[in-house]
């Protein structure tokens, strides 16, 4: 018997969670804590770690609904039947959250969708190069993290995203070094990450906060048509002088849109 799919979860703030907080790919819920951090006074959060990264459960496939799904159960169990929560994306986990609005709208009060769109995005920053990289590592070889930087810097120049990346090197109690996240499942899965489910339809008519990096390229005009079609309340603002990692190049305007848009649910809560 396959045993119970189990998301890992960090809660920020107290109080029944009121945003849920999904990752891009090779990421962790942590990576969107200082957002999250910043909001959590009047709309406390959980930071999700999906499937196949970070310490949630390892699933052998991949796919935008399940995961969706599989967010959607963990959440309604957190906020009652009659909750509902905003959720909040970033990448892969931005089209995890639409995903989710278009499956379970009785549950999504709000969506944000960070720099991703519903649409094709292998045209983006190379993942198969980057875990390709990672997949390359003797972990046999590495003493330490610095020992991992430097055999990743010839392949990965850019020391930022090094480090992101390297936080899924993780040290094992016995010791030796593992990924966190499945590689081999993410690498072969590349084309779905990468594309946007044929089998998720609908029309979400939830308020929709859209951010783009301005210096990021996944996010064009030509995806507004489509976007808005699915979600036609979205309103898109660009993040300036922002890259695809926008909640880390600009923190505080990436806090404060979303801190906007979360004031503007409460209304909608009888508060």
């Amino acid at each position: 018997m396959d045993e119970p799919l189990h998301l890992h979860t960090t809660r920020i703030g107290t109080g029944t969670p009121r945003v849920a907080y999904l990752h891009g790919l090779l990421g962790q819920g942590k990576n969107l804590a200082t957002i999250a951090k910043a909001v959590a006074d009047t709309d406390p959060g959980l930071l999700y770690d999906l499937p196949n990264h970070g310490r949630s459960s390892r699933t052998g496939s991949f796919g935008y609904a399940s995961m969706a799904d599989a967010v959607a159960a963990d959440l309604r169990e957190r906020v009652g039947s009659s909750g509902a929560a905003t959720v909040v994306g970033h990448s892969m986990g931005g089209k995890t959250a639409m995903a989710l609005a278009l499956r379970h709208p009785d549950l999504v009060r709000g969506l944000v969708v960070l720099d991703i769109a519903p649409d094709d995005s292998s045209h983006g920053y190379g993942f198969q190069r980057l875990i390709g990289a990672l997949q390359d590592l003797p972990l046999e070889a590495i003493s330490s993290r610095e020992d991992a930087d430097a055999a990743l810097a010839d392949q990965i120049r850019d020391p930022g995203v090094r480090a992101f990346l390297l936080q899924n090197l993780h040290r094992r109690k016995g010791g030796g070094w593992h990924w966190l996240a499945d590689l081999d499942l993410l690498a072969d899965a590349l084309p779905l990450i990468s594309g946007w489910p044929a089998g998720v339809r609908g029309v979400y008519d939830g308020p929709v906060l859209w951010l783009r990096g301005g210096d990021s390229g996944y996010v064009t005009d030509e995806h507004i048509g489509p976007m808005k079609e699915l979600f036609p309340r979205t309103r898109l603002v660009t993040i300036k002088n922002a890259g695809h990692w926008l909640h880390a190049d600009q923190p505080e305007a990436v806090s404060q849109a979303l801190g906007m848009f979360l004031a503007s649910l409460r209304p909608e809560l009888g508060r």
